[in-house]
């Protein structure tokens, strides 16, 4: 398994276990994760899922593709250069086993 923390503005978290192979927008629309929308089911269209990743975990992070980095520039809450991702791009497993992401304020 996985581990995904989802670290909310008010200081609560919510804590995920799940299978490699899952996205961080997967895993937070199944699981009910409050603020992650992702409404267009994971496709790199709509840039509700937008992440702040947590620093010590973005050296583990792939590559962000070109379809990603035009969607990060249509964020609902300012994107941060560093730390922004959309999580239905970023897939748990193969080296990323635990990440820590902060959710924005807003998604639409």
């Amino acid at each position: 398994m996985t581990k995904i923390s989802f670290h909310h503005a008010g200081g609560a978290v919510d804590v995920l276990d799940v299978d490699p192979g899952t996205s961080i927008m997967r895993a937070a629309v199944t699981n009910g994760v409050a603020g992650i929308v992702g409404e267009c089911g994971g496709q790199a269209m709509c840039a509700t899922c937008h992440v702040y990743v947590r620093p010590e975990y973005l050296a583990d992070l792939p590559a962000i593709s070109d379809d990603e980095e035009e969607m990060l520039d249509c964020t609902a809450d300012p994107r941060d250069a560093a730390r922004s991702r959309l999580g239905c791009q970023v897939i748990l497993g193969n080296g990323l086993d635990d990440v820590e992401v902060d959710v924005p304020g807003s998604q639409v």
